[in-house]
Formats: structure tokens, sequence, C-alpha cells
């Protein structure tokens, strides 16, 4: 399953680098609620592989927000990640 990378976790005045909220395509929570502890895969252009978790939903759209092993750079935003 494809999903797309939307932007990072963020407040007000703080942003969280290893957090970023995904789309999935899915239309509720419920099923949202299912990809919950599943593990994402993010590859760069130039070939590296950042994992993470899912952490939780995000909103009642069926958005995921995901907590990867280290950062992710700017440039991952609107590009996809896979379900391993």
């Amino acid at each position: 399953m494809k999903g797309q990378i939307l932007g990072y976790r963020q407040g007000r005045h703080t942003q969280t680098n290893n957090q970023m909220i995904i789309d999935f395509k899915l239309d509720k929570k419920d099923k949202a609620k299912a990809l919950v502890d599943k593990k994402i895969q993010w590859k760069s252009p130039s070939g590296k592989v950042i994992t993470g978790v899912v952490a939780s939903t995000h909103g009642n759209s069926g958005k995921v927000r995901v907590i990867f092993e280290r950062g992710l750079p700017g440039q991952a935003i609107n590009t996809e990640v896979e379900v391993i």
C-alpha cells in the first residue's frame, strides 16, 4: 500500500522533524486505525531507506502520523512511502 507524505507534525511554534503526516487515501478514521503499528519505508532518490512506524491516526479523514527513526528532509514532502 502506498501513501503520500503531506508534511511534518507541527504546532504553532514547533516542528517535529521525525514525525510526518501521511495520506493513504482512506476515507474514514476506522480504516486508518488498521494501519497503526505497521512499518513504513521511504526511499530517497539517492537510494537511502528510512523506516518508521505508524503511531496513530490524524484527524477524521483517514490520515496517519508516522514516527521515523530519524528526521526526513524537506524534499520528502509530496513523495511516496510504502507499507512493508
